[in-house]
């Protein structure tokens, strides 16, 4: 039997509303149609798919299967349609999803929307959050966003451009520095929170250390930057942060910036987008705009003095 696939949009809809009646507002469509889809829909999968469970409609475990499926597919049945031979920003009504760390949304997506604003009022940016489950599978989310701002080294076998540097500091809190920079062997003794915590994927500012012969004890994993101050003042805990996202810890945080007593802290963030984008119009404006963004980044992280003093 064929498959009607008019039906994906209200399948998108009755599972992310779990309601007929806002599934219906939802698409602009009445009551009675929706609720046509709906029967048809549940013939085809042999399942309710939507069920009542006192005053409201919950999902079958097959809907929760079939929730993250259908909307992923609809996006990129939306992209296909979206294409066009051009792209004239001035006029353009589009939308651009870009997954980005706390960090690099506080910097480039600060300077992105901007140059965006200006140049394409229509295009509207939408920033998903990063996390190692993204980062994991990033060859199949690549297919349904427009982009992911990671460093180097992360990705392979996908199209990227180089952005800007930024590099790796250690902080920890204030009241525990000592006159002189901590060793190695000292900071492997304290308790360590690292962000985005990728072990199969190997993350950089520790290879220093595992050249040493030291594991870190990893206390804390979060999936943030900004954070960080939060979780370290007051402990002895020490974590390592890119050092763009120190400048933007409050000044009273009770932290300090101390240097990677083993070198090796040099950051590099990419834009990587799925193949399938490399011919865009649109897409290849959106590079060349994130492409400027990044020379900004750049430029004024220049003309910013490192400062390594407490945040206290």
């Amino acid at each position: 039997m064929g498959v009607d696939l008019n039906l994906l949009v209200p399948l998108d809809a009755l599972l992310q509303e779990r309601s007929v009646t806002r599934a219906a507002q939802r698409l602009g469509l009445s009551q009675p149609t929706v609720s046509a889809a709906l029967a048809r829909l549940r013939r085809h999968f042999g399942d309710e798919l939507l069920t009542r469970v006192g005053n409201q409609y919950e999902l079958t475990p097959l809907a929760e299967h079939l929730a993250s499926h259908a909307k992923r597919t609809l996006d990129s049945a939306n992209r296909v349609f979206d294409t066009r031979p051009d792209f004239d920003p001035a006029i353009a009504e589009r939308e651009f999803n870009l997954i980005v760390t706390d960090v690099q949304l506080a910097t480039f997506g600060r300077v992105l929307t901007g140059l965006v604003h200006e140049a394409a009022p229509g295009v509207k940016l939408r920033f998903q959050h990063n996390s190692p489950h993204l980062v994991r599978g990033a060859q199949e989310h690549l297919r349904i966003v427009d982009g992911m701002v990671l460093p180097q080294g992360l990705l392979a076998n996908v199209p990227g451009i180089d952005l800007y540097e930024d590099r790796w500091v250690c902080v920890i809190a204030h009241d525990t520095v000592t006159s002189a920079p901590p060793t190695p062997e000292e900071l492997a003794t304290r308790p360590w929170i690292l962000p985005y915590y990728l072990p199969s994927c190997g993350f950089s500012p520790l290879h220093g250390l595992h050249a040493h012969g030291i594991e870190p004890r990893v206390e804390v994993a979060i999936e943030n930057f900004l954070t960080m101050p939060y979780l370290i003042a007051g402990t002895d805990r020490v974590g390592v942060v890119p050092e763009s996202a120190t400048r933007l810890f409050p000044s009273d945080s009770g932290t300090v910036v101390v240097e990677l007593p083993f070198g090796g802290g040099r950051l590099v963030y990419s834009l990587w987008w799925h193949p399938l984008h490399e011919g865009d119009p649109a897409h290849l404006w959106l590079r060349k705009t994130a492409a400027e963004a990044g020379r900004i980044v750049a430029a004024s992280t220049a003309q910013t003095v490192p400062t390594h003093t407490p945040h206290n």
